[in-house]
């Protein structure tokens, strides 16, 4: 069975192999809602293999994730649903649907008008009829990923600061906020700051939309550099000899600034 190069006929051959009862088991039992979470695990672990610019690392990533796809395919089509060229087929029309300044005469200006025309068509699709309907029709996404989605498409219709200096002053101003409200908090009042951090991080989030940076990919980021200095501080401890539970804060704070200035940043 072993051969050089793989197609996706052959995936779907795999797949159903694994799904019948000469297969195997844990495959056999695997429902949509089973394996829904894989989906998102490995679209993480796709963006985890750019963010290393590994290559190697990416095929395999998208691997994954393609077997989602189709696993879900050969349930469906078992099910008697749908099967995987319904899939490509409705792609394949949405993609010609939606581009038509490629596939027929519309003129476009630039990228942002292309998007722009991409989601009016979306959402003409999907007969969402006001503004605020178009807020809320949006999937489950991280609240990171699902703030920065509302507030891109709040600015297309105009509901949106000047320039980049609007959006850090909201972040000032938020910033005080929470600090105002844990000054107010000797109720223990936990709604509230919780209120308030939350108003600041979709500040943040904002200013991160102006620039052009997606929050979620920065704090993953942000995350990776925090666990890597962190790896050089109990490095580090070991050679002095002493445990990191043992540490004085200001002795862990004095390792932490030299892993700043060291390789892991």
């Amino acid at each position: 069975m072993s051969k050089k190069i793989y197609s996706i006929a052959d995936i779907i051959d795999t797949m159903e192999i694994l799904r019948s009862d000469k297969g195997c088991p844990w495959d056999r039992e695997q429902t949509h809602k089973s394996i829904r979470e894989c989906v998102i695990e490995e679209a993480y672990e796709v963006v985890d293999a750019i963010d290393r610019e590994d290559r190697d690392g990416l095929i395999e990533e998208l691997g994954d994730l393609l077997l989602q796809i189709i696993f879900h395919s050969q349930i469906a089509l078992e099910e008697g649903e749908f099967n995987l060229y319904n899939i490509t087929t409705e792609l394949n029309k949405k993609l010609i649907y939606r581009h038509p300044h490629v596939f027929n005469e519309k003129k476009v200006e630039n990228s942002s008008e292309i998007v722009y025309n991409w989601n009016k068509l979306k959402f003409k699709d999907r007969k969402v009829p006001t503004y605020t309907d178009i807020l809320k029709d949006m999937p489950k996404l991280p609240s990171l990923m699902r703030s920065f989605k509302v507030q891109e498409r709040a600015s297309q219709v105009g509901f949106d600061w000047d320039n980049v200096d609007g959006a850090l002053d909201k972040i000032k101003e938020e910033y005080y906020e929470v600090i105002e409200s844990i000054d107010n908090s000797e109720g223990g009042d936990v709604e509230k700051i919780e209120e308030e951090l939350g108003d600041l991080l979709f500040a943040v989030v904002n200013a991160s939309r102006f620039l052009c940076v997606n929050p979620e990919v920065a704090l993953n980021k942000a995350v990776n550099k925090f666990i890597k200095r962190f790896e050089f501080i109990e490095i580090k401890s070991k050679k002095m000899g002493k445990k990191l539970e043992e540490m004085t804060l200001e002795e862990m704070d004095a390792l932490w600034n030299e892993a700043k200035i060291h390789k892991y940043k």
